[in-house]
């Protein structure tokens, strides 16, 4: 298993310390600290995916200003909001904005890493779903031209007479089109191809 990441961000070192210590006796994480959400939000750019547990409460940038920043600077993290009673109206705007939980201090032992497990799951299923994505595009970039369109035809639900006839071409060769381009998307049926086209954006999805 790949190790968990963890980034703590609280201007308080008596807590910075206690959270690593109760996650060092868990085992399986790696985490960094900061003292501030600026400092945090410096090396951004060059950390892995993780989880953020953030304090609300600091000087500089708070937490929900951290949170905003963090948002349109990268997606790949999952962030939990570390507040002080009375702080829970802000603690549920800070998840209007994207935080996942939010844990009052004195934080409990448990609920903490249940709401780590909660946000590690959430990135491993969004990293799942780019790698799918992204093996669709990889696909659909194996397909000649012809074959595409032939594809696209198929989506729309257009017979093999119909598609030969749109592209002027014999239905034997529309045939053989579609028998490569199911072997390039590494599928058995018409089905697998579509939702492998849809995955890889080949044809948009519009809201309904």
């Amino acid at each position: 298993m790949n190790p968990r990441h963890i980034y703590i961000v609280d201007d308080d070192d008596a807590l910075r310390q206690s959270v690593e210590v109760l996650l060092d006796v868990a085992g399986g994480f790696v985490t960094r600290a900061f003292a501030s959400g600026e400092s945090f939000l410096d090396e951004v750019p060059s950390m892995e995916a993780g989880c953020v547990l953030l304090d609300l409460n600091m000087p500089g940038l708070n937490g929900l200003e951290v949170l905003h920043r963090l948002r349109k600077l990268d997606n790949r993290f999952e962030t939990i909001l570390l507040t002080g009673q009375g702080d829970i109206g802000v603690a549920v705007e800070a998840m209007k904005s994207g935080a996942i939980d939010f844990i009052e201090k004195p934080y409990d032992n448990r609920m903490l890493l249940n709401a780590l497990d909660n946000g590690f799951d959430r990135i491993e299923d969004r990293e799942k779903e780019a790698s799918a994505i992204q093996s669709a595009r990889d696909g659909i970039d194996r397909l000649t031209p012809r074959e595409r369109d032939v594809l696209l035809g198929l989506i729309d639900g257009k017979a093999n007479k119909i598609i030969a006839y749109e592209l002027d071409i014999s239905p034997r060769t529309v045939e053989i089109y579609r028998a490569n381009l199911m072997d390039k998307l590494r599928v058995r049926s018409v089905a697998e191809a579509v939702r492998i086209a849809f995955a890889a954006g080949l044809v948009p999805v519009f809201p309904r």
